[in-house]
């Protein structure tokens, strides 16, 4: 016991963790409302921006590669809902439109350019995540706090547009809601959520970080606020329990976490059926 608590006397620990309990956090705030508004598919999309962002970044030879990779995502969010229904290809389509083309032309810029020696390394580990996140430097920890703080006032300010936004959008609108403003700030807080979160479990993973502890909630409660709270709970539990293993373990970060969201899951459904 005293040996697995040492890990937690390092630095890098410690800001590793208080990094994957903020972006856990912000990522089932969101969830949500995402899932109930059936824009899940909106996080995978873009973390695929992300990843093309990422690899222009590598190319240009940015030590700090969030100088691109945020702007470039959050643009791509903002112009997926202002032009998406305007624009002669439509939603789902654009969106796949986007996501695979930011991947494809993003692995092959690395593959070009890439100084380092080992590119298929670079790009698992920027996909699927890896041990990248215990090498955080104060700048991305200050950086990850400020914006994880943004997004959870901002959540907890417009509780009650972003609830009537996410059950009744034409109600909402009704009631003098600009339903289509709140729709805008959820895609760029996903798109922020989306860049803070390649850290933690890469760009291919992030959706799961959204949507199963939303999820897991739901199969137990229904009430919004409810889910909300078990699925931020559960969202860091994860995250923590996943970081935890990882580190003991010397397994990948991103798909220890996953497989924890997914064993909380099971044991979620399960609960769920035994209610009924």
């Amino acid at each position: 016991m005293s040996e697995f608590l040492a890990y937690f006397q390092y630095p890098f620990v410690q800001r590793a963790m208080i990094v994957g309990v903020l972006i856990a956090l912000c990522s089932s705030l969101l969830g949500v409302t995402l899932v109930l508004k059936r824009f899940s598919f909106i996080g995978d999309g873009l973390s695929h921006v992300a990843f093309g962002a990422m690899a222009v970044a590598g190319v240009l030879g940015l030590t700090n590669t969030m100088v691109v990779v945020l702007p470039v995502t959050v643009l791509c969010a903002v112009l997926l809902l202002r032009v998406g229904g305007r624009a002669q290809i439509k939603g789902d389509a654009s969106l796949a439109m986007l996501s695979v083309g930011a991947l494809g032309v993003g692995y092959l810029l690395m593959n070009l350019f890439s100084s380092s020696g080992n590119v298929s390394g670079d790009v698992c580990t920027t996909l699927f995540g890896s041990t990248s996140i215990l090498t955080l430097s104060d700048f991305d920890v200050w950086l990850c706090v400020i914006l994880s703080f943004v997004v959870i006032g901002v959540f907890v300010l417009f509780y009650n547009k972003i609830f009537a936004v996410t059950f009744d959008e034409n109600f909402a609108q009704a009631t003098g809601i600009r339903a289509n403003a709140y729709n805008l700030m959820i895609a760029v807080i996903t798109a922020v959520i989306i860049v803070l979160a390649m850290n933690l479990v890469g760009s291919l993973l992030i959706s799961a970080l959204v949507i199963f502890p939303a999820l897991s909630a739901m199969r137990v409660f229904r009430s919004f606020r409810s889910v909300v709270v078990c699925s931020a709970v559960l969202s860091v539990l994860c995250a923590l329990s996943g970081l935890v293993l990882s580190v003991v373990f010397s397994t990948p970060v991103g798909s220890t976490v996953v497989a924890a969201d997914i064993i909380v899951f099971a044991v979620f459904s399960l609960l769920g059926k035994l209610k009924k």
